[in-house]
Formats: C-alpha cells, structure tokens, sequence
C-alpha cells in the first residue's frame, strides 16, 4: 500500500477498517464543524464568555459516566451495534439543535440539554470504536492505525471547524447543524456494513467491569503512567481557552484565526512525518519526551512577542501532542487483551477528555491572580516537570520496550488470527 509523506496506509487494505475509518472522517468533520458552531451560538444568545465556558462543564460528568459505562458496553455487547446505535443518538441529538435553531427564539436549555446528552453518547460509543480498531487491525500494524487515527483527527480538526465558523458567521447555526446530520447519515450507512465481531468476556454486571479493570490496572503500571502523563499535560496546559484572549495581544486581524490553527497544523505536519517513528520500541520514554515538548512549546508559546513565534511554540506543542497519541495508541493496542480492551478504551477517553477541561479552568482562574503569560507559561513549566516526576515514580513505563515485553507477546499469541 503506498504511503502519505511518512505514513503508512497498509491497515486500510483491511475493508472493514476501511469504512470504520472513512465513517468516523466523515462524523469528524461534522463534529467538529458543530463544536465551534454551538458555542458561537450561545454567544451570539447570551453575550456572556461565562455562558459560553458552561458548556465544558456541562460535558464533565456525562463524559466521566459515559466512558466508564461504554467500556463495560464494548467489552459486553457487539461493538458494532453499539457503535451504530449511538450513531443514531447524536444524530438525533444533532436534529434537535437544528429545530431549536429554526424557532424564533433559540433556547440556552436546550443547547446545554443538548451538550450533556452529545458529551454522553460520544463517550459511551468511543470505547467501541477504539476497540473495534484494535480488532480490525492486525497488531504489527497498530502503529501505523493510530497514525492514521491521528492524520483523520488533524484533519478533520482544521477544515471542520474552519468551513463551521464561516457557514455558521455567513448563513447561521442552523446550515452547519443540518450538514452535521447529513455527515452521521453517510456514516451510518458506513457502519452498517460492518461485520459482527464477537466479543469474548462473559460480562453482566457493570460492578464486575468495574473490579476487572482497577485489578488488571494494578498490574499495568505502565498503562497508568500513560493515563496520568496525559492528564497532567493537558492539566497544566491546555491553552484553547485563552486563545482570543491572547489574540488580542497581536495587532495582526487574523491573529485569531491563525492561533486556533496552530495545534492542529503542528499535529498535522508530526503525522505527515512520522515514519521514523517505525524505529522506535521504547514506547514509554517516547511517550514522556512527547508530553515534556508539549509543556516546553506552550511555555515558549506564552513567552512569545510575536505572532509567528506565537504559532510556532503551538505548533511544536501540536506536533508533540500528536506523536504522544501514537504511542499511548500504539502501547494500548498492542499490550492490551482484547477481551478488556473496551473497558481500558473508557478509562482511557477520561483521561484525555476531563485534561483539556480541568486545563481551560486552571489557566482562566490562575489569570485572576496573575498575568495571562503568566499563566501559561506557568502552565507549560507545570507541565513539563509534572510528567518527568510520573516518569521517575513509574520506571515500568520508561523501561517499556514492545520487543520484550510480555504483554505485548500475549496479544500476539491470542491474536494469531486473520483479522476481519
């Protein structure tokens, strides 16, 4: 199969996957579409940045019930049919955003009922879709998936948005709502002809799944440094937030624009170049070097006079956040049984959801007290050492290597089996 720049499009040979893959491009980009478009719409109702903030934590316990339930509903039902079910939900759910758009007054509930039931559906089908990949997947090529995941998220996170701001500025909420319900459409169709995969965990009662999992975390502590890195960083320093804050900084017009761009387009040119990351098996270190770039590259960008500098520490952090992606998805996919992947999937979706809320408050309340530069650069200083201390306190993860690691050669036994 040929390759895109640096990455690997082998996995795609695999039909299955194949429409998993272009099903969840096509939801992306409808998402993300609609992620900038509701809290546009809420300010354009309300005229209140606290009003518009709600909305993260709105998505907080949905997201947290959500994950841990939708893993124990991975491991317990047929992937697909979940995945496929809660297709239909935010599908739904998306149709009901655009009737409250068409009424003459739009109601805030129902955009915020709205949120919370989105922020639920998507976190009880996420653990089904990261399983089914492992699935579909063959666990020499696991790596190359997660690079392909990564390449669908920048791209989807760049041109959604960017085509949902202008439709939703020049025509309305409501064009941007009803393209997002045509793009589940497409992908429900996708879905669909997905075969049946079964699962083999013989569980029924979400309190099982629950004791199942914190047994088989205490004997990864590996996996939870993977768990814990990511959360600190996104913790200490997730900047979107305080991004037209920081604009206001710059007297280029666009400044904006250009900000909310720099992560994706970094993320987008690490995955395009990415194929030496074939040659790396000590996934845990790389993992750590990863989050230790992403603190140093908010630092630099909060420290940055100019513009383009500005872009340029975001893009290091963009580009570093992806490349821990791959190699958390990598650790994850290859380590992991298949029979409790789903139940890791929700832990896992937890984990890097509740981050990059908990990291726009920090960064918000710590502005209160001290400069906005301040703020983050702190943040990105916080994020640094925060992840070498993990990485001293679990040397398990940084001794990970795939070529000898027992977890890794039991998947390969288990899996020894042609893939869908």
């Amino acid at each position: 199969m040929p390759r895109i720049v640096g990455v690997d499009l082998t996995p795609l040979r695999s039909v299955s996957y194949r429409r998993l893959y272009v099903a969840g491009l096509v939801t992306s980009l409808g998402q993300q579409a609609s992620y900038v478009t509701l809290p546009y719409q809420l300010k354009q109702i309300t005229h209140s940045a606290f009003a518009v903030g709600a909305v993260g934590l709105v998505e907080v316990v949905p997201l947290v019930v959500g994950g841990l339930y939708g893993g124990f509903l991975a491991d317990a039902k047929d992937r697909r049919r979940v995945i496929i079910v809660f297709e239909l939900v935010l599908a739904i759910l998306t149709g009901a955003l655009v009737l409250n758009s068409v009424s003459s007054r739009p109601s805030t509930l129902v955009i915020y009922g709205c949120a919370f039931a989105l922020a639920g559906a998507g976190a009880l089908q996420r653990p089904s879709i990261e399983a089914l990949n492992q699935v579909l997947v063959s666990t020499d090529l696991q790596r190359a998936s997660a690079t392909l995941a990564n390449l669908r998220y920048t791209g989807a996170s760049i041109v959604g948005p960017t085509v949902g701001g202008l439709v939703a500025v020049a025509a309305g909420p409501v064009w941007v709502y009803l393209a997002n319900v045509a793009t589940f459409a497409a992908s429900l169709y996708l879905l669909g002809r997905l075969p049946h995969v079964s699962v083999t965990s013989a569980i029924t009662r979400s309190r099982v799944v629950v004791a199942e999992g914190v047994r088989y975390l205490r004997t990864r502590p590996d996996i939870i440094g993977t768990y814990i890195i990511d959360l600190f960083a996104m913790a200490w320093a997730f900047p979107v937030g305080m991004l037209p804050f920081v604009a206001a900084h710059y007297s280029e017009r666009f400044a904006l624009s250009a900000l909310y761009v720099g992560l994706p387009v970094g993320a987008l040119l690490a995955t395009l170049t990415s194929r030496w990351t074939h040659r790396v098996h000590h996934y845990g270190r790389a993992i750590v070097a990863s989050a230790v770039t992403w603190g140093v590259g908010i630092a630099l960008f909060a420290v940055a006079t100019t513009l383009p500098l500005a872009l340029a520490g975001l893009a290091l952090a963009g580009g570093a956040d992806a490349l821990s992606g791959v190699f958390r998805s990598t650790l994850w996919n290859e380590s992991i049984l298949p029979e409790i992947r789903g139940r890791m999937a929700g832990i896992e979706m937890i984990s890097y959801s509740i981050g990059p809320t908990a990291g726009q408050f920090r960064a918000g309340a710590m502005t209160v007290w001290m400069s906005l530069r301040a703020s983050l650069a702190l943040g990105g200083i916080g994020a640094a050492t925060s992840v070498g201390v993990v990485a001293l306190a679990l040397p398990s993860l940084w001794r990970f290597d795939d070529r000898s690691d027992s977890h890794v050669a039991e998947v390969r036994r288990r899996r020894s089996y042609p893939t869908p």
